[in-house]
């Protein structure tokens, strides 16, 4: 039986459901709700829901920023910065249940090309949870950033900044 996977854009009413995708998927990583409605709200373009068979099953939230200029985790960002020079994926979490589904590929595909549309000339963003070798494959590479040493440990020892080049 085929499952129904979409992407579609995420709603004020989803916020429920991103909280809750989010604290089975990043339980060491917490951010308060009004984190998750703020990008929804600032940049409605960059927050994403899946839904599989009509249940959310995962999250994308992304929007314009400061190249190495990092956002801390569970903070608000206020405003996007008008000088924004790269498209930053702040979060994309999946469910078990969504994994495997190419929907994650997907996802950053739709927004390479928006990025690239909006003129920027690199998405950014920071992998955790192992999550090196999929964003590898999605054209991202880590970047050396010693200015950045202490933003990536708050997330874990392991947290990588990485970059893909659109030009």
């Amino acid at each position: 039986m085929t499952r129904q996977t979409r992407w579609r854009p995420m709603a004020a009413d989803d916020l429920a459901a991103v909280e809750a995708i989010a604290a089975q998927v990043h339980p060491g990583f917490f951010e308060a709700p009004e984190v998750f409605a703020e990008r929804q709200a600032l940049y409605p373009l960059g927050t994403h829901l899946l839904e599989i068979d009509g249940a959310p099953s995962g999250y994308m939230l992304s929007h314009p920023w400061r190249f190495r200029r990092l956002p801390a985790l569970n903070s608000l960002l206020e405003t996007i910065p008008a000088e924004a020079d790269t498209y930053y994926i702040h979060d994309l979490a999946l469910l078990p249940t969504a994994r495997g589904t190419g929907a994650a590929g997907k996802i950053v595909a739709q927004l390479t090309e928006l990025a690239c549309e909006k003129g920027f000339a690199t998405m950014s963003l920071v992998a955790v949870n192992g999550s090196l070798g999929f964003w590898r494959k999605q054209g991202f590479m880590p970047i050396d950033a010693p200015e950045l040493a202490e933003k990536l440990a708050s997330y874990e020892d392991a947290a990588r900044f990485m970059v893909k080049s659109l030009t």
